[in-house]
């Protein structure tokens, strides 16, 4: 198979990764830079495939769980319905993906589905981390204050700081639908993951505000969330002082290492590529950098998309009500008044 290159000069060439899709070449004085870029057209149709048949599968046995099985809902159920409905969206758009690398970079379905697209990523990505940081915060607050959780962890609550995570994240990448679009490549039209080329600097500094607003402060919230649910969860009760782990300890703690092995996996390795991408090539740094966070950005990529597949294994393991009432709705055994009830308080 041929390698498809592009020469630009260093001065005009930007981080666009939609402009980098296949191989490029980069002149500096007489240093050619080449970027071959095949593997990307096996493993993103292929990874983003896997992607949408096991996380459509997954989210959508989710929803209807927490549709026809969960009622009525709590703060937790609140918070991973609508991370399931976030996850079900991005899923969605992936078929149209999948085609436009299997096809090499070349995007027939118009500017208008280009956004859509390149928008509902973004939306699921911070989605995922705001709705992950509420659960946590949400189980924290119930660990480490639980009179004050009495108060602070009502259902009506959890709706409306969803609305909220829901506005925030549409308002923070408005911007976003404006520099996403298309252009046009010898005969084929490309969808641009980030903007045109000579917008490209203000995109980066749109990009890093989002990142840090959507992402850092999020992040920082959860590791001291989770430090101070650890000291608590670890340290040793009078009552139990000689019994094995209480199970709402060991449901925590599963919770923890679920999240952070999202957060370990998807979103950090992703925004630190990421990052480092748009860095080396605001700098133009030299050509074998260049190759080598070129090569590990395209990597994360599909990273960043295997949350909506590990999402759902959170809600079999946080709580017993979801893993309960899946076992009985995969069986298809009829459940008591008195088991719906003792499985509601737990």
């Amino acid at each position: 198979m041929a390698t498809s290159v592009g020469t630009f000069p260093v001065a005009l060439l930007v981080p666009t990764p939609a402009s980098l899709l296949t191989a490029n070449t980069t002149s500096q004085g007489k240093e050619n830079c080449v970027f071959n870029e095949e593997f990307k057209f096996i493993l993103l149709p292929v990874s983003y495939a896997l992607v949408f048949v096991v996380g459509l599968l997954l989210n959508s046995w989710a929803l209807w769980m927490f549709i026809s099985k969960m009622r009525p809902w709590n703060a937790t159920t609140t918070y991973m319905f609508n991370l399931a409905v976030s996850d079900t969206l991005y899923v969605l758009s992936l078929p149209t993906l999948v085609y436009y690398y299997a096809d090499r970079n070349n995007w027939p379905f118009g500017v208008g589905l280009c956004k859509i697209v390149r928008f509902l990523f973004y939306a699921n990505l911070y989605c995922s981390i705001l709705f992950l940081t509420c659960i946590s915060v949400h189980r924290y607050v119930g660990i480490c204050h639980p009179l004050q959780s009495l108060g602070w962890m009502k259902t009506k609550h959890a709706r409306l700081i969803c609305v909220g995570v829901w506005f925030v994240v549409t308002i923070c990448l408005i911007p976003n639908l404006i520099f996403v679009t298309t252009s046009i490549r010898g005969n084929d039209t490309l969808c641009h993951d980030t903007t045109k080329p000579e917008e490209f600097d203000h995109y980066v500094h749109y990009s890093s505000s989002i990142m840090t607003l959507l992402f850092g402060i999020p992040f920082l919230v959860i590791i001291v969330c989770y430090s101070l649910m650890t000291k608590r969860l670890w340290k040793p009760s009078l009552s139990s002082s000689n019994q094995s782990i209480p199970s709402y300890k060991k449901r925590s703690i599963k919770m923890i290492i679920i999240v952070i092995t999202v957060f370990a996996i998807c979103f950090l390795p992703f925004h630190i590529t990421r990052t480092l991408y748009y860095t080396s090539r605001l700098l133009q740094a030299n050509c074998r950098t260049l190759n080598i966070i070129n090569f590990t950005y395209k990597i994360t990529r599909p990273l960043a998309s295997i949350n909506s597949c590990i999402d759902p294994i959170l809600y079999f393991l946080v709580g017993d009500t979801y893993r309960g009432r899946l076992r009985r709705a995969a069986i298809k055994m009829p459940r008591s008044q008195h088991t719906s009830t003792l499985a509601f308080v737990s």
